[in-house]
């Protein structure tokens, strides 16, 4: 069956819980054709509940921009776990999660420092630069969806610790499928929602949606150090935050997340 609304995919799932079959015992492992939802926790072994709904949200396209750096998503990530009923909280057991994609950077380490002379040291491939997301506590979704991250800044020059955002101080994105009210000089941004298919046999709801953020600050880096041949690590934080526009407040940052979404009920996914 494919509805005709263009409503987000927690509020359908709402809607069509009454559809949905009585709990059973829950299996070990997510029964065959929803393995992918393997993230969603288990009720009540590996969480007490209650969830309304598992989730399997993949990032396939966008770009993540905060401060002068704009980072274009180019590799698949994918959020999955399962919805609280009560709280819209999401959790996930250990399969689940935000999973760890490298997105490559644009300019690189150098583009990163301005330390021209590690070209000619190292050689360009040496300092490709990648960021990788990572989730710096509890996500939220309701009508949009609270994430908050921190950046894992990846390249062996920066050191093993080199990151934007963290769990005492994460950048935390408002993402919404609606227009946002960001402060200036950033002006309002509109996300977009797709027509929601829902498979009455198998209980799954897809939807295509894109996020947007352009409210949220970023704060400086923080963690990194030059090391270079084994010699004492030099703090380059001053020299990151300089070049790349850190900290920068809310109203000139935005984020872009195209999303292929699939909801699950649990009862569905462990029979």
């Amino acid at each position: 069956m494919k509805l005709r609304r263009s409503v987000p995919l927690l509020a359908l799932v709402a809607m069509i819980a009454a559809m949905a079959f009585a709990p059973a015992a829950q299996s070990a492992t997510p029964a065959p054709g929803y393995e992918r939802f393997a993230g969603c926790p288990k009720v009540p072994d590996e969480y007490p509940g209650p969830i309304l709904a598992c989730i399997r949200s993949v990032i396939t396209g966008g770009h993540f921009q905060m401060g002068s750096k704009d980072v274009p998503i180019t590799n698949p990530i994918t959020l999955s776990g399962g919805a609280n009923e009560e709280t819209g909280a999401i959790v996930a057991n250990s399969k689940g999660g935000l999973t760890p994609v490298k997105q490559k950077v644009p300019g690189g380490v150098v583009g990163l420092t301005g330390l021209t002379w590690l070209l000619e040291l190292l050689g360009s491939e040496a300092l490709t630069l990648y960021a990788v997301t990572e989730i710096a506590g509890q996500p939220f979704i309701n009508t949009d969806l609270t994430l908050p991250i921190k950046v894992h800044l990846v390249n062996s020059v920066l050191g093993n610790n080199c990151y934007v955002g963290s769990v005492s101080n994460p950048i935390v994105l408002k993402l919404t499928t609606g227009t946002t009210s960001p402060p200036p000089p950033n002006l309002p941004i509109k996300g977009a929602v797709g027509l929601p298919e829902y498979n009455e046999a198998t209980g799954i709801i897809k939807q295509k949606l894109t996020y947007v953020d352009n409210s949220f600050a970023a704060p400086g880096a923080t963690g990194c150090v030059l090391t270079l041949f084994g010699f004492i690590p030099i703090s380059i934080n001053g020299l990151v935050n300089t070049q790349s526009g850190l900290p920068s407040a809310a109203g000139r940052n935005e984020t872009v997340q195209v999303t292929e979404t699939e909801l699950a009920f649990p009862q569905f996914v462990y029979p």
